[in-house]
């Protein structure tokens, strides 16, 4: 993957081709944002460190060799390789002379931004994936470069956005499975988010199971042990305290809120809402209403 050098700059160690962003209010009250992207490649003397930054960098490697330390860890740089340095932490990285690095990099920021690290398969303890195939984001990542050197983007955060998410999802699909910390509680919590989001919408234990990623026996169990209830019961009282809510604040009609929060009809709506709360859903209302 070649990089073209006609638009970089040269100084004592590299050509390079960067841009800094300025994130719009809108950018910086989301998840994430881009704040400088782009290319180089380094002469044999490219040497970075030891440094920190202040944001984190995504490096993908394009070709070439070196070596990368953080945390007192040594890695091995090699073309498909990425890399992150994660801010505040002391990094250090450089070329091999007789096989000078070409990257591309992106800097970001946000509340968010770990997650999205950890979705492509990187943390801080593991900041380094060898051997994966980064040529769809690095294209991805080249094709921003061109857009924003143009000023495609220069008024348009949503543009930048748009362009940056597009990078991480090149590589969430191309990142093992296996390098995702494979930790219970966050495969939980992803079928826990699952159910609170889409309870109305028909879903079963089996979808909530694969979504998480295991077997349904083995979610039901767990999530059990965990939380001391099934997810079934979980999801009918998320649908049940939703429900009960319609009741207190709206004056939609019972079929109207049975529907809304998931069940098909207003026998088995009334039957589950009696059972959960002691009251059918009519006499629950008027008792509101007049309390």
């Amino acid at each position: 993957m070649p990089i073209d050098t006609e638009y970089m700059k040269e100084d004592h160690h590299e050509h390079l081709r960067i841009h800094f962003f300025t994130p719009s209010d809108y950018e910086k009250s989301g998840p994430a944002w881009p704040i400088r992207l782009g290319s180089n490649l380094a002469k044999p003397n490219y040497h970075i460190g030891p440094r920190t930054t202040a944001y984190y960098y995504l490096l993908l490697v394009l070709g070439g060799r070196g070596t990368f330390i953080q945390n007192d860890r040594t890695y091995s740089l090699a073309a498909g390789d990425m890399f992150c340095l994660f801010p505040q932490v002391m990094h250090e990285y450089w070329t091999d002379p007789e096989d000078p690095l070409r990257k591309v990099f992106l800097a970001f920021d946000g509340r968010m931004a770990l997650e999205l690290l950890r979705r492509i398969g990187l943390t801080p303890n593991r900041p380094h994936q060898p051997s994966i195939r980064v040529e769809e984001a690095a294209a991805a990542m080249r094709s921003f470069l061109q857009q924003t050197a143009a000023q495609e983007m220069k008024a348009s955060d949503l543009g930048r956005l748009s362009a940056f998410y597009r990078i991480f999802a090149a590589l969430e699909h191309e990142a093992a499975s296996d390098t995702r910390e494979p930790n219970e509680v966050s495969w939980l919590q992803r079928g826990l988010d699952y159910m609170e989001i889409h309870y109305a919408d028909g879903i079963t234990v089996e979808e909530v199971a694969r979504h998480a990623g295991v077997g349904r026996t083995y979610f039901s169990k767990k999530f059990h042990e965990r939380y001391g209830h099934t997810p079934v019961s979980h999801m009918q009282k998320l649908k049940l305290d939703e429900a009960r809510m319609l009741l207190e604040q709206t004056n939609y009609s019972l079929s109207e809120i049975a529907h809304s929060v998931g069940y098909p009809d207003l026998f088995s709506f009334s039957k589950a809402f009696k059972k959960h709360t002691g009251l059918p859903p009519r006499q629950y209302r008027q008792q509101y209403s007049s309390s």
